[in-house]
């Protein structure tokens, strides 16, 4: 088996490759919205909506779960054992992921006439239908190379993978799909597709070549029950929530006196602000990412002050990141949508949205530690909470507030689950934020926003913040020289 790396430097390569991804995907959105038009992303959501909730249900959990048992197994010294891990998540992905895809192509045309409303994305649906049980494969296959620690194994895998499908997908982009929305969602199901089979094929060979020790059958039914089976309820609940939402939305949008065109305006939030606003969380999911496997192998080997360093010292690296960057994108927000989608609309709710980017960026990670911690069991709870209310504002406010409705039912719901998931986590390691610190932090990023607002050109305006960010943060004790020192030496090492 390969060398293992360090947590920050397999951080550092997740980052890297999730920022190429989201540029990848930021740059095709961009793309799109400008062969295709608002309207025609906000058509090409609803879609992709409805293939997200069925990859969602099929892969009921699994990788996630693949991540939490293997690191379990890792962690007490016994990987021969993971054999009989991946062989029970495979039969559960099986099971699961085609019993979905077999629905969902039998019920294609009903659901692209009465959820999507275009009965002409039937076929796009059934396409995605085929290969949805290879993206589950893939999903155990990439928790295993994650929680054993195989970060740059499984980074050069899905670059190569990002670079086969942008190749499959422009192609048919330009000389078949054109501005035709429907063919252009076939083109990113197919490219997708064709590169998550090439994905899994190179992972299977990966992990035969490691000649894995060989071990006494174990029984992982009850584990994965237990670890796969709540993930589930609360992804499915997730997605499908999600999935009533998009469908909802631009119904109940069009209820509203000041709206002209619902679906462009759903379009122009979904399709062009949030790729914008969650670009600079690549490194955040890539630390999540690494946090689950590696609060689950401190877990089971009983390291309780390592799971309690994590937890303070992620969430406030986390916090001081997103503080940064909603900084950035509260005061560049008008320039970034103008350069990118010629849309001054887009850029103030950019502006709009950029304020929840802290308490967003922190429920993320928030979210990874409890998993981590095996309370997937408290996510499902919070998740139907929370999704419950969302339908619920939505429907109510839409009608009478418009899309600032949306926004309300956004903040509402998405402070609410970070409450409960940080309540949650404090109640397992103990105190893992100061509300001192938090308290500073978010007043320095506010006054550095204040006075670097008066700057017009906007490069200067994102240089005078940082810098003013930095120096605050020095002064008020959030940043002390402990943490410049922590830094340098995790780049010696």
């Amino acid at each position: 088996m390969s060398k293992k790396l360090p947590i920050f430097y397999s951080a550092l390569l997740l980052t890297g490759v999730n920022l190429l991804l989201r540029l990848v995907s930021t740059s095709f959105q961009v793309y799109i919205s400008g062969s295709i038009g608002a309207a025609g992303v906000g058509l090409l959501q609803l879609v992709l909506s409805v293939g997200a909730l069925a990859m969602t249900a099929g892969m009921a959990g699994i990788r996630t779960a693949t991540m939490y048992l293997t690191a379990a197994e890792l962690g007490r010294k016994q990987p021969g054992n993971v054999r009989w891990v991946l062989s029970g998540c495979f039969i559960y992905s099986i099971l699961c992921s085609g019993t979905i895809a077999f629905a969902l192509y039998r019920f294609a045309p009903w659901i692209a006439e009465f959820w999507v409303g275009d009965v002409l994305t039937a076929e796009a649906i059934r396409l995605y239908a085929c290969f949805v049980p290879i993206y589950c494969l893939t999903g155990v296959m990439v928790g295993y190379f994650t929680a054993a620690n195989r970060i740059g194994t499984l980074a050069l895998v899905e670059v190569a993978e990002q670079i086969f499908s942008m190749a499959t997908t422009m192609l048919m982009l330009l000389f078949w799909a054109g501005s035709d929305p429907v063919r252009a969602c076939k083109s990113i199901i197919f490219g997708s597709g064709m590169a998550v089979c090439f994905t899994l094929l190179c992972l299977l060979v990966l992990r035969i070549a490691e000649k894995p020790p060989v071990a006494p059958r174990i029984s992982v039914r009850s584990g994965l029950v237990r670890t796969a089976v709540p993930l589930a309820l609360a992804d499915d609940l997730k997605a499908g929530i999600s999935t009533t939402e998009n469908l909802m939305v631009p119904k109940r949008l069009a209820l509203y006196p000041g709206t002209d065109n619902p679906l462009a305006d759903f379009g122009m939030v979904s399709g062009m602000v949030f790729p914008v606003l969650m670009f600079p969380a690549a490194i955040i999911f890539g630390l999540a990412e690494l946090l689950i496997p590696e609060l689950a192998r401190c877990n089971a080997a009983g390291s309780k002050k390592r799971i309690q360093y994590l937890a303070r010292r992620s969430l406030k690296i986390t916090m001081l990141y997103g503080c940064f960057f909603a900084g950035l994108e509260i005061l560049l927000g008008q320039t970034l949508c103008n350069r990118l989608y010629q849309n001054q609309d887009a850029g103030m709710m950019l502006q709009l949205y950029g304020f929840l980017i802290p308490m967003l960026y922190c429920d993320a990670i928030t979210d990874a530690m409890i998993k981590g911690l095996g309370q997937q069991t408290a996510c499902v709870r919070y998740n139907i909470l929370t999704s419950a209310m969302d339908v619920v504002f939505l429907f109510v406010l839409l009608p009478r507030f418009g899309m600032t409705g949306y926004f309300v039912s956004f903040l509402v719901t998405h402070l609410l689950n970070f409450v409960l998931s940080f309540r949650r986590l404090v109640k397992i390691t103990g105190p893992a934020l100061s509300w001192k610190t938090a308290f500073f932090a978010l007043a320095g990023t506010g006054c550095s926003i204040f006075i670097a607002a008066h700057v017009y050109q906007p490069v200067l305006r994102g240089v005078l913040f940082a810098v003013i960010f930095v120096c605050v943060l020095f002064l008020v004790g959030v940043l002390k020289k402990e943490d410049i020192c922590w830094l340098k030496g995790l780049i010696r090492n």
